[in-house]
């Protein structure tokens, strides 16, 4: 099947601003040569089909089986009630249904998690981003991509799902608790997984080595089973790849109308992420106490992809913004009205952010094209029983 990039789009809207430009009479020629200088449109595509592993983790069928008990172990987490699904679980597509997660201390799943500790632990800082197409952080429309420099979290704080995987285990608020230290969690961890006998076996058939069960190890095979958690046969996709049919009219209007608003400026590439991050101006969480200043304190947060988000609403780094209609509508409000924060001053919105030109009657248009980003086919599958025992994705069931 024929490839299909869409430059040829962007070549189109580029030719009708500069038609645009040499009809109009001298006056305005003039008070267009004073504006900056717009960012061209941006590009999207189709995701690879196939995944690029580092060449110091390589894919196992081994190592990957490790990796996806671990995911639904909770004896990862400090008081073995919190496992990676319980924020991360397929249902909600990797992510959460809820604004800020709660871990260490919660029970249930999604909308029905509470705790009685949240005067003692906090809620989590940010929205749970997915994990699904992680394996592809970093891709660039070209798409070449380097898995060992992938870059993590709203705040670009980590480089590759290896380092990634063990960050949410040191967390206070998310694996970690009170009782255990930051420095010697993980080695308490790794203690456990010494003590039992499934995972001595299963950490030998993985890893060649006098000693495999290391911190290192746990966090390749964690990272080995998140890169086959993808997601790359949306509908978009199959277009790209040549089939007309795949979306509709109207869902291609979308698209039109979507570079055209400038959104692939930022939302580019074939995961819709620049993986830079951007002062927006998005609402702050209330629920934790202090505010989330983001990347070097701009109150600027990484773009996040747009695949699947039938699957993983509410949106943003604050989990404040329930449906797609009300992200893009946040997005046309920055022309002019109030911003959504009082942290962000007009001035220090990003420039891309101000460049976007978004018409509310566009909108439902949009959301339709958003729609053809979902891949509903992902690997879905929970172990029936993890090795520790503990029930499987930690304390999420009510009536356990």
């Amino acid at each position: 099947m024929q490839f299909r990039p869409l430059h040829f789009v962007l070549v189109f809207f580029l030719s009708v601003l500069i038609l645009e430009a040499c009809i109009d009479n001298g006056a305005d020629r003039l008070a267009m040569s004073s504006k900056p200088a717009m960012t061209p449109l941006g590009s999207i595509d189709a995701l690879p089909e196939s995944v690029v592993h580092p060449t110091d983790n390589p894919y196992s069928k081994e190592k990957a089986l490790l990796g996806r008990l671990f995911f639904y172990d909770p004896i990862l987490s400090g008081e073995k009630d919190v496992s990676c699904a319980t924020c991360h679980h397929p249902e909600f597509g990797y992510a959460e249904n809820i604004e800020l997660s709660i871990g260490v201390g919660g029970r249930g799943l999604g909308l029905d998690r509470f705790s009685n500790r949240l005067g003692e632990i906090p809620f989590a800082k940010r929205n749970s981003q997915t994990i699904l197409n992680t394996a592809f952080n970093g891709i660039e429309s070209n798409k070449k991509y380097d898995p060992s420099k992938a870059p993590m979290f709203w705040d670009l704080r980590s480089k590759s799902l290896e380092d990634q995987s063990l960050h949410p285990i040191r967390q206070f608020e998310e694996m970690r608790g009170p009782n255990f230290d930051e420095k010697n969690i993980l080695k308490v961890v790794v203690d456990r997984l010494r003590e039992i006998p499934a995972y001595q076996t299963l950490f030998g058939q993985a890893f060649n080595s006098d000693q495999p069960i290391t911190e290192e190890n746990l966090a390749k095979a964690i990272a080995c089973f998140e890169r086959t958690l993808i997601a790359n046969k949306s509908r978009f996709d199959l277009y790209m790849r040549g089939d007309e049919h795949a979306i509709s009219l109207s869902e291609k209007e979308g698209l039109d109308l979507f570079l055209n608003a400038g959104c692939a400026r930022c939302h580019a590439g074939p995961m819709f992420s620049d993986f830079q991050v951007h002062t927006i101006a998005a609402p702050d969480a209330e629920k934790i106490n202090t505010p989330d200043s983001g990347f070097q304190q701009q109150f600027a947060f990484r773009t996040p992809t747009l695949r699947n988000l039938r699957f993983t609403a509410p949106y943003m780094h604050s989990g404040k913004i329930q449906t797609l209609e009300n992200v893009l509508t946040f997005y046309e409000d920055l022309r002019g009205k109030p911003l959504r924060t009082t942290h962000v001053q007009t001035l220090q919105l990003d420039t891309l952010a101000k460049q976007i030109k978004l018409e509310f009657k566009d909108i439902s248009r949009i959301v339709e094209f958003l729609n053809t980003l979902n891949d509903p086919n992902y690997d879905r599958e929970i172990p029936k029983s993890v090795p520790s025992g503990l029930p499987v994705g930690g304390n999420i069931r009510l009536e356990q």
